[in-house]
């Protein structure tokens, strides 16, 4: 039977991943391609089209499967349809081919996050199909904007909002299952978002009378914006903090941890401690107890032989909770001030609220995962770094999680948004049965 449920999976999957589906970051879609993806739905999922009453917002769905009349809260799972481009340079398999081998699906959106919107519509096309009916309404959104202007959540959240509609729960795409997610925690975990950064993006100008090549003074615009990069990386800009959510991950990982582990389980009272120690154990370590910025593009100058009267540097920030957007954004116009540099925003972002993780939503969760991935360790939270459209789902709901129910390798993590994107076909049936069991006992 589970070979036949997987061999029915994968072919589903695979058509999904054939259909590309990516997003124009200038919000100039063709919605012709995401219209022929909303018919592949159908065809693929009919029974629980036929159950949900749906709504389309500029090819994005939201679809409601009303429930037996509870008065408890809707609930909502989300996963998005759009993809982020892909060149064909460095895949073992074309991008959008969907290619079955090696034990492995392939392609653009296997992870992101196509695997996650076909385990989802999979689990409740066959609970329709069996006759099952929620006891309370549930909800699901799929939309073709997250990888870019992230409109379609924007709108579909605030469509909610003005007709009166609330949540008890949110389930989005984040975090997914894995081994070892810090050096020395020797163990499987389902590391779930309670929370994400916040982005901001940034430009800072350095400015300058100009003049001749040959006669240049000191602290021209490239040489100060060379200088306050170089300071912010050197200097710790940014307030550093251990957030209640990382401080009990790292208290999950330390019965996996070996002798560091008596140091990590005490997590709670030695946070000044680990504040820091944890911003030198590189990247990763350092973007969870503060904010970041990326510096990601540069300009100025029209010729060879002559001093830019304007220079520019464009900042990708990743705004912690405990600072957030306003302090952050202080915190480096300071640091450019020392440098003469102007500051402007260019997008602020949305900010996401943190979800308890001893509430009834990561309660949830865990129960999911111990029945479908036994094998799992413990169920972690934590704080995402990157985006997802569940940040504007905060305005209808208190408890927005971020986790897809896949077990995937540090290649695979990597994959995202990379080359050889893939997913494990031994993954695919647990995932059904992670949704299957989220929506009969939500």
């Amino acid at each position: 039977m589970d070979d036949n449920r997987q061999q029915q999976y994968q072919e589903a999957l695979s058509r999904m991943v054939r259909m590309e589906t990516v997003s124009d970051p200038d919000g100039n879609n063709d919605m012709d391609k995401f219209n022929r993806f909303h018919e592949l739905l159908k065809e693929l999922f009919p029974n629980i089209h036929n159950a949900c009453k749906i709504k389309e917002f500029d090819g994005s769905l939201l679809l409601r499967w009303k429930g037996t009349g509870s008065d408890k809260l809707p609930v909502l799972f989300m996963n998005h349809h759009d993809v982020v481009p892909a060149g064909e340079d460095g895949w073992k398999y074309p991008p959008f081919s969907g290619e079955i081998a090696e034990g492995k699906i392939w392609g653009r959106g296997t992870l992101d996050d196509k695997g996650g919107l076909w385990a989802m519509l999979q689990a409740a096309d066959e609970l329709a199909a069996e006759g099952f009916v929620p006891e309370r309404d549930i909800y699901f959104e799929s939309a073709c904007t997250e990888e870019t202007t992230a409109h379609g959540a924007d709108m579909i959240s605030q469509w909610l909002k003005d007709n009166g509609v609330r949540f008890e729960m949110v389930f989005d795409e984040g975090g997914a299952i894995l081994h070892e997610p810090i050096g020395g925690a020797k163990g499987t975990f389902a590391m779930v978002g309670v929370g994400e950064k916040s982005i901001v993006n940034l430009k800072f100008t350095a400015r300058s009378r100009g003049g001749h090549a040959s006669t240049p003074g000191k602290n021209t615009p490239l040489v100060r914006l060379g200088k306050f990069m170089a300071y912010v990386d050197k200097h710790q800009v940014f307030e550093v903090k251990l957030a209640p959510a990382i401080t009990e991950m790292l208290m999950q990982f330390a019965p996996y941890m070996g002798r560091l582990g008596k140091v990590v389980e005490k997590a709670d009272k030695l946070s000044p401690l680990l504040e820091a120690a944890l911003p030198k154990l590189g990247a990763t370590a350092n973007a969870l107890v503060t904010t970041t910025i990326a510096f990601t593009m540069a300009g100025g100058g029209e010729t060879v032989n002559v001093i830019p009267m304007e220079a520019w540097v464009i900042g990708d920030m990743r705004c912690s909770h405990h600072q957030g957007k306003e302090g952050s954004i202080a915190a480096i116009t300071r640091a450019a001030k020392k440098f003469d540099i102007e500051v402007s925003v260019l997008d602020s972002g949305y900010e996401s609220g943190i979800t308890d993780y001893n509430g009834s939503a990561f309660s949830l969760v865990k129960e999911a995962v111990r029945e479908t991935f036994p094998d799992v360790d413990a169920c972690a939270p934590y704080i995402v770094t990157g985006a997802s459209d569940a940040r504007y789902f905060d305005r209808v709901c208190d408890q927005c999680i971020r986790f897809m129910p896949f077990k995937i390798s540090d290649q695979q993590m990597e994959s995202i948004h990379g080359i050889n994107e893939c997913l494990d076909l031994d993954t695919l049936i647990p995932a059904v049965d992670y949704y299957r069991y989220m929506m009969t006992h939500a």
